[in-house]
């Protein structure tokens, strides 16, 4: 069958799709990557066809277009859902609107979502594989009939909250209610054909069906299908150093941003010249990734620390005994699928939630960036390091991880679940070509 994968040009977004993308292409089907032309060379770099959509240059320049920094932004939407009390409507319609406003609607611009139609429309894809913020990818699938799924790279905040949003609407006058993500895809779908009804929205939200690599404990209760598959980092074009290669003489702990944050932002999150020095009496390995512009004009760093620009995660952290890490999915999943405790100081989009999870798992820390500091990171690691039952807990989160089936066990059921779906598409689609009617099959 011919898969089209669609991402938004992000690296570290489009590594979680890399390791199943491989397995479909090894088990013998068509597989295309569709994303911005900013991501082509990366799509490359992972062995796999590209197809350029769009005309956005960076992740950067998008930001810098609707206004900087959305920090401030993604933290307002409060998926831990910790204010303390129900969900308000005025919370939830908040959410919907941010979501759409800053982070749908302009990462799936009408340049991009025309391109992807237009590739759709030629290649005819069987199934269409998207990560939870690229739009465009079901879109596609929707105008021509093709099966489409997401595969995630965190907990499905997303169709959380839009659960959570449905009913609270649903108990609202008609005349009062509003709904930004549903105008905003209804509007998009009648540039290509009749409007959709309410489940063909939402179907386009939620996917056909979803492919979860989080262990069951670390996910949120949503509708629909879902398909477990194991977690398989991929960092990327890579080389193990040297230093890797022995075991630590004592224990280790990763302390790290992640690519995503430099990249984006720019800048760090948290003050690291302060919390390394917090760190350095402690009977510890300290594996920090700076990159050049972080160590300069730095005092000297202590002695059980060692700084590198970037090291893959999968050959690191199987050597560490705890990893502080942003919140970020594939460090994050890394640490998970090795069994490290996890220190997660996490402010965006998820973050916060996945170190809540972890944290009412026993398997990790929250350590919020507002109680952030010398003090509380020393009091973290040292607990990370020392406390039994925290190892513990990671270790039953990796046994979950290892018992769902791997990237290639799941191919098979794509692929029967591509042709239900599609079928079903089909017939229902007024847009999706007949038999004879450019259709490949």
């Amino acid at each position: 069958m011919r898969v089209l994968i669609t991402c938004f040009a992000h690296n570290t977004h489009y590594y979680n799709l890399v390791p199943l993308a491989w397995a479909l292409r090894a088990a013998g089907h068509e597989v295309r990557v569709a994303s911005q032309p900013a991501l082509t060379e990366v799509i490359n770099g992972s062995g796999l066809t590209a197809v350029p959509v769009g005309d956005l240059d960076s992740i950067v320049e998008l930001m810098t277009r609707i206004g900087g920094d959305p920090t401030p932004y993604q933290q307002g939407l409060d998926f831990a859902e910790t204010r303390g009390g129900p969900l308000g409507w005025e919370h939830a319609l908040g959410q919907q609107t941010m979501m759409t406003a800053m982070s749908f609607a302009p990462l799936n611009g009408d340049t991009t979502i025309d391109d992807m139609v237009a590739l759709a429309r030629a290649w005819q894809p069987d199934l269409v594989l998207w990560e939870p913020f690229t739009y465009a990818g079901p879109i596609a699938a929707h105008v021509v009939g093709a099966a489409h799924a997401r595969l995630l790279w965190g907990p499905d905040v997303i169709t959380h909250a839009r659960r959570q949003f449905l009913e609270l609407s649903a108990a609202r006058p008609e005349e009062l209610r509003e709904d930004p993500m549903a105008e905003w895809l209804t509007w998009t779908l009648e540039r290509f054909g009749p409007a959709p009804d309410a489940a063909a929205v939402e179907e386009l939200i939620g996917g056909m069906w979803t492919i979860d690599p989080a262990p069951g404990a670390l996910r949120l209760p949503v509708p629909g299908e879902v398909l477990p598959v194991r977690y398989v980092p991929y960092n990327g074009p890579s080389v193990i150093p040297g230093w890797l290669h022995a075991p630590p003489d004592r224990p280790r702990v990763c302390v790290t941003l992640g690519v995503s944050a430099r990249e984006t932002y720019g800048r760090d999150a948290v003050p690291f010249e302060e919390l390394l020095h917090a760190l350095g009496d402690i009977d510890a390995e300290i594996v920090a990734t700076l990159d050049a512009s972080q160590l300069q004009d730095r005092d000297a760093l202590p002695a059980n620390i060692r700084a590198v620009d970037f090291v893959p995660m999968d050959a690191l952290l199987p050597t560490c005994s705890a990893v502080v890490h942003h919140g970020g999915a594939g460090t994050g999943y890394t640490a998970t699928l090795h069994g490290v405790p996890q220190i997660i100081v996490g402010s965006l989009w998820d973050a916060p939630l996945k170190a809540l999870l972890h944290a009412e798992q026993g398997a990790g820390i929250d350590l919020p960036p507002a109680k952030l500091d010398a003090t509380t990171l020393r009091e973290a690691v040292v607990r990370a390091l020392t406390d039994p039952s925290i190892a513990a807990a990671a270790r039953r989160l990796r046994e979950e991880v290892l018992a769902a089936p791997s990237p290639a066990a799941l191919v098979p059921t794509l692929e029967r679940l591509a042709a239900r779906h599609r079928a079903a598409a089909r017939s229902a689609s007024p847009t999706a070509p007949r038999p004879g009617q450019g259709d490949p099959t």
